[in-house]
């Protein structure tokens, strides 16, 4: 019983089953009791066998109109709680929204907003995630996940992007390091020192921005160490092996074993976007997006 009328059929059917009586089905329906009768001989002329059996005093089901109430009776609880659930995910008052993240976002723009998103839709079962910006774009256009905070600038026909933060970079030196003593440092300062940075198989989004940077300002990057993640990053400069280079919004948390100090040139900044899929119209998406743009911080 999938076609409309059909449907309707059914649940008068179902009522009359239940109230076994016409007039207050007719009620419950509101429709004229002679509407309802019709409804019901039309069902049993299509079906091929009789659903009630009436007398003048009362109504009963046929045996055979018990089996189609049972297992109808099912179907139509089914549909009304799909439609339910249905309701609450369009309402953004249920469902689940998978967030990924990479480093630079990790301290504070992501946390704060899935705080904020937790707090305001308790009832959204958030899933986050650890991926490089890279894998992030091959997820989001798989379906893999819904939103991603990733690395910039990015632009593509079929996503569309927030842009949550644009830091200034600030190079991470070992302690009582020669360039503690400069306030400010110029890329040229680099060239002096052993870099150590990510390697490219976690960083790779961050190293070819910061090569098109140096390489702009006619600084070549020779990268002497590399590491895969900030605590080994860290540990590696503190151990007084070289320095590396941080976007300002982890710089509060490197540390007492390092110091830092601002790399000044007015292009060399570090974008942290946030990227959707323009076909994902979500409520929950929606939603979340307009939490990180309140909480971006430009």
């Amino acid at each position: 019983m999938i076609a409309n009328l059909e449907f309707e059929l059914t649940q008068s059917f179902l009522v009359v089953a239940e109230e076994l009586n016409f007039r207050r089905s007719a009620e419950r329906l509101n429709i004229d009791q002679s509407a309802l009768t019709r409804r019901i001989q039309k069902l049993e002329n299509y079906l091929g066998f009789p659903l009630f059996e009436r007398t003048t005093r009362e109504v009963s089901v046929t045996p055979a109109g018990r089996i189609f109430y049972e297992e109808n009776a099912r179907l139509v609880q089914n549909y009304d709680r799909s439609v339910q659930a249905a309701r609450l995910v369009a309402d953004g008052k249920t469902g689940s929204l998978r967030v990924a993240y990479m480093a630079f976002a990790a301290t504070e723009l992501m946390p704060r907003a899935v705080s904020r998103y937790r707090r305001l839709y308790p009832h959204i079962n958030v899933g986050l995630r650890y991926v490089r910006s890279q894998g992030q774009k091959l997820e989001l256009m798989h379906d893999q996940i819904d939103v991603g905070y990733m690395i910039g600038p990015f632009e593509h026909s079929e996503f569309s992007c927030l842009t949550l933060a644009d830091d200034p970079l600030y190079v991470v030196t070992p302690r009582n390091h020669p360039l503690t003593r400069k306030h400010n440092i110029v890329p040229e300062d680099v060239l002096d020192y052993d870099l150590i940075l990510g390697d490219m198989a976690e960083w790779e989004a961050f190293r070819w921005r910061l090569n098109d940077m140096f390489a702009g300002a006619g600084v070549p990057l020779d990268v002497k160490l590399e590491a895969s993640n900030t605590l080994a990053l860290i540990g590696l400069v503190a151990a007084g092996l070289g320095i590396t280079i941080y976007p300002e919004s982890l710089i509060n948390y490197l540390g007492h074993s390092v110091e830092v100090r601002p790399l000044v040139h007015p292009d060399f900044r570090v974008q942290t976007i946030l990227v959707w899929k323009r076909s994902n119209r979500t409520k929950a998406v929606r939603q979340f997006v307009d939490i990180a743009k309140n909480l971006s911080i430009r």
